[in-house]
């Protein structure tokens, strides 16, 4: 026989048509993109300039924050303040970082591929500066800021919509990539340019308050301190509280542990609500890249499948079918199958990240009021300090960022696993049972049976005969019996227990795997040991980033400042009303110079005094002698009615003959 009759099989019919790609051509859109930024990003200064005039007019008029408040947009250290702008705008900024980095042309303004590096790290910095004005605009509190963050929101989300409905089709990774890749930001866009007006049509103009006390005066605070302060209602002691609960009812306290519910003493920091938006987009952003840049191959690959195949598994010696068309429609079976283990593995990635994201919620919360009572060994498991310092301020800073980080990469390595996992399930285990065949895993266990056995006898020896015959109960008390059977079983058991350990080390290699890989992308807790979590860097970051914040924004502290504040505020109102009352005491108190004047203007001033405190009693008690008098003849800096009247009367005559002789 030739060598090529192992391939000669009879005319089956036609093969099918080759598959071919569907070819993208390179979009331009009528909105040019490097036209638009070059527009955007000189309006963008005017926004600035105008903004820093406001700032500048309102620091010297109602004495704000001025130019230092304008650049310091957003409060992250407080907890009342709206929380809607800063998030979308970081919404919008992580998705041109994400279309930064997959994009072949980082920056609009060049088409350079040689200095791709470059150009991404100065879109890094370029990209931030470009967002800045819109949250620039919410810092003033007035209707010129409303308006012109309104109009550049609205810039920014028309012509966005504009590009994507000129351009829905793009090469890049995916013909629908980039349309769906941008429905985040244009989202992000849509909420600023309806919330700018909102605050506009709102009136939030003249509050007359920079960031602080506003914080200070709010309500939160002290609506906190009142539910700490509160008396509990007495639970209820079930009679049954020593047992433990049933299952039921612990499979729905697990459940209610990974549901996040609000409540109305406690909210949640600005930079967590962030994060947790941040983290939403992320699991978008990467669950949308992993499908787009693997899913279509597969498609294509399968719909591209003939008859060659047969030849290409006959050369690997792994023979289907003797019928080329039957080989065809296996091939494609098997690659149908691995298509649907990649995307269940992708679903069950997105599913697991956003349930560790809804427990992490929780857990914040949680570790939140406990900081704030004052259960630092609780949270931390150890004592530490809750003040700032320089580690802690630097992992403060970068929280969000790393939180978004981890996740991308958690979800990476959780889709390769569970593919690989979902893999060896469908084609070893699901797959030959369906066809009635015997699974190879299973035969090979099956002709390990007498191991198997030899270690399920032993297991249950140890734990029978540890439960009726090594333990007697006495005086309800246990304690060992038959010492000298145990310690013989002990010995002969020796080398049994030895392959029970190896299973038990690779069973403990397997969850210990299976758990970090679940729990990669929270921060909240380590996966490591207690003694060494602080090389967890995560972790780490977490736990000084939990010190800025109870250190920082403790709603305690909080409420008692913002009481100080408002008794400060009320005396000095009180103060000013009594100067208000009593006009002109500042020109009497002052002293007088001595200056050359004619007697005659002397005279004419001394009966002008004289006139005055005759008919303005109140002004007698700012003379220097009269201040001597008991306070008791005073009420509210004028003279006491219910005093006799020729008290008055003689005090006021004093008055005049010594005005007088002056």
């Amino acid at each position: 026989m030739d060598k090529d009759d192992d391939y000669d099989y009879p005319d089956l019919g036609p093969l099918p048509s080759i598959i071919k790609a569907e070819a993208i051509l390179p979009c331009d859109p009528t909105a040019d993109d490097r036209l638009y930024h070059i527009c955007i990003t000189a309006i963008s200064l005017v926004v600035m300039l105008i903004l820093a005039i406001l700032a500048r007019r309102t620091k010297v008029g109602d004495r704000q924050k001025g130019l230092s408040g304008l650049l310091s947009p957003v409060n992250f250290l407080d907890h009342t303040q709206h929380k809607g702008l800063a998030v979308a705008v970081f919404g919008v900024l992580l998705c041109k970082l994400w279309g930064l980095i997959v994009s072949p042309n980082p920056l609009p303004f060049t088409t350079d591929t040689e200095n791709k590096q470059n150009w991404l790290i100065l879109g890094l910095f370029y990209y931030p500066a470009l967002y800045y004005p819109l949250l620039a605009c919410g810092t003033l509190h007035n209707k010129v800021g409303y308006v012109l963050g309104s109009l550049l929101s609205w810039t920014h989300f028309g012509i966005l919509v504009w590009q994507k409905i000129d351009c829905p089709k793009t090469p890049l990774i995916h013909k629908h990539y980039s349309l769906f890749s941008s429905l985040p930001q244009i989202a992000c866009l849509a909420f600023l340019s309806f919330q700018y007006p909102l605050f506009l049509f709102k009136g939030f103009n003249g509050t007359g308050q920079n960031n602080a006390s506003e914080d200070l005066s709010s309500s939160y605070y002290k609506d906190y301190v009142k539910n700490i302060l509160q008396k509990k209602k007495p639970t209820k002691i079930s009679t049954s509280s020593s047992e433990t609960p049933k299952l039921p009812q612990r499979i729905i306290d697990a459940v209610k542990s990974y549901i996040y519910t609000p409540e109305e003493a406690f909210r949640f920091p600005l930079k967590l609500a962030i994060s947790c938006v941040v983290s939403s987009i992320t699991l978008y952003q990467v669950g949308l890249l992993l499908i787009s840049a693997v899913v279509p191959h597969l498609q294509l690959a399968r719909l591209g499948v003939d008859e060659d195949i047969a030849n290409v598994l006959n050369g690997f010696k792994i023979v289907l079918s003797s019928d080329k068309h039957e080989v065809v429609r296996i091939v494609v079976h098997y690659m149908w199958c691995v298509e649907v283990c990649y995307i269940s593995a992708m679903t069950l990635s997105g599913l697991v990240n956003l349930a560790m994201l809804m427990r992490s919620m929780v857990l914040h919360r949680s570790n939140l009021k406990g900081l704030y009572r004052g259960d630092v060994y609780n949270v931390y498991n150890c004592q530490r300090s809750i003040r700032p310092s320089r580690p802690a301020l630097v992992c403060w800073m970068g929280y969000t960022s790393f939180t978004a980080a981890h996740i991308c990469i958690a979800m990476i390595v959780q889709t390769f696993v569970f593919f690989l996992c979902l893999l060896v399930a469908v084609f070893l285990v699901i797959m030959p049972v369906l066809r009635g065949e015997n699974p190879i895993l299973f035969q090979i266990l099956w002709s390990m049976w007498p191991f198997w056995l030899m270690i399920l006898l032993a297991v249950l020896i140890q734990h029978i005969t540890g439960r009726f015959c090594f333990i007697k109960k006495t005086a309800g008390t246990r304690d060992l019996d038959n010492r000298g059977s145990l310690f013989l079983l002990t010995y002969l058991l020796f080398p049994v227990n030895v392959l029970i350990g190896v299973l038990l080390a690779a069973w403990r290699m397997i969850i210990t795997a299976l758990f970090n890989i679940v729990h990669m992308g929270r921060m909240d807790i380590s996966l490591l040991n207690r003694n060494v979590e602080a090389f967890d860097p995560a972790y780490r970051c977490y736990a000084h980033y939990l010190k800025i914040e109870v250190s920082q924004s403790h709603p305690v502290m909080k409420a008692f400042c913002g009481m100080l504040l408002q008794s400060m505020g009320q005396e000095s109102n009180a103060a000013q009303r009594s100067r208000d009352a009593e006009e002109g005491i500042q020109l009497v108190n002052q002293e007088k110079k001595q200056l050359k004047v004619s007697s005659t203007k002397r005279a004419r001033r001394h009966w002008q005094l004289l006139y005055t405190l005759v008919n303005n009693p109140s002004l007698i008690g700012t003379r220097k002698h009269f201040q001597r008098q008991a306070a008791e003849s005073f009420v509210n800096g004028s003279l006491n009615r219910s005093a006799k009247e020729g008290s008055k009367k003689e005090a006021a005559t004093k008055e005049a003959e010594t005005a007088a002789s002056n």
